[in-house]
């Protein structure tokens, strides 16, 4: 593997782990909120981070490349109304498409066509990520100011379960 997109997808692993980290903080930020559908949205979402870092991990293993982690970063955001963490998401994914966009670029630089393969894996996870994201701006928008339409709209995010990637390394 090229050493420059093995370094990228390592840096990665680390990105994906924040992207939980920083989820998670948010599910802890609506869990004070009394937000439980929220909060449920949240911990779902940084599990799928977490299964994303994993990914990139067990390629780099499977391509006999050391896998180097470091320190994690809290998360940066500012807390606000409940509107703040969903817009924070939706720049956060975008950030997260840019970074599978330089490894992408990285891979068909030196014709890396197994990396680029995992990668339209991820190319059109962050597709989903950002469109669930804007989303739910959209609902929060429409239904969040009225307490009836943002207990539905909480009952309606209480309602999301995990489901595991099924991406052959």
């Amino acid at each position: 593997m090229n050493e420059n997109v093995a370094k990228l997808i390592n840096t990665q692993i680390n990105k994906e782990f924040y992207s939980a980290y920083l989820y998670l903080d948010f599910a802890n930020y609506y869990a004070s909120a009394g937000l439980d559908g929220f909060e449920n949205w949240y911990k779902v979402q940084a599990q799928e981070e977490r299964d994303h870092a994993m990914l990139f991990y067990q390629y780099l293993q499977n391509n006999g490349e050391a896998v180097t982690l470091t320190a994690i970063d809290a998360p940066e955001w500012t807390r606000g109304d409940n509107m703040a963490p969903l817009k924070k998401a939706l720049e956060h994914e975008k950030y997260v498409t840019s970074l599978i966009d330089e490894i992408y670029g990285a891979a068909y630089a030196v014709k890396d066509f197994r990396t680029m393969q995992l990668l339209d894996w991820f190319v059109k996870e962050q597709g989903e990520e950002e469109k669930n994201a804007s989303d739910l701006i959209t609902k929060m928008e429409l239904f969040g100011t009225d307490a009836k339409g943002l207990y539905m709209l909480n009952s309606e995010l209480k309602a999301r379960v995990y489901t595991a990637p099924s991406l052959v390394l």
